[in-house]
């Protein structure tokens, strides 16, 4: 127990020892809590339930991790045991947006090359 930071878990406490996850997830990737899920968070671990409650809507995983202040590894493990229980879903972001022309990637690259 740190008086200024207050208590301290490890995050192996918090995974139970894991240090890989059961899905391969990006960091850009949604997660978002399935109906229903709520029903069994009292049998959950607290960091769980959290996860549960901060994705009520759709969220990057990035930003879930910075929002529940967890390491990235350990939200992706959580969320992993939350995916086999089917309680979250996760999609992938449809990366499709408005691509720069390969003019403006070159004055991109002329300018970090002057640097």
């Amino acid at each position: 127990m740190d008086s200024e930071a207050g208590p301290v878990v490890r995050p192996y406490t918090m995974t139970r020892g894991r240090v890989r996850p059961t899905a391969q997830l990006d960091l850009v990737a949604y997660v978002m809590t399935n109906a229903g899920a709520h029903t069994h968070a009292p049998h959950l671990q607290p960091e769980h339930r959290s996860i549960l409650a901060a994705a009520r809507q759709p969220i990057t995983l990035s930003e879930l991790a910075a929002h529940l202040d967890l390491p990235l590894g350990v939200t992706r493990i959580l969320i992993g045991d939350l995916l086999e229980q089917d309680l979250i879903s996760t999609y992938e972001s449809s990366g499709v947006g408005v691509q720069p022309s390969e003019r403006v990637l070159k004055a991109v690259l002329n300018g970090l090359q002057a640097l």
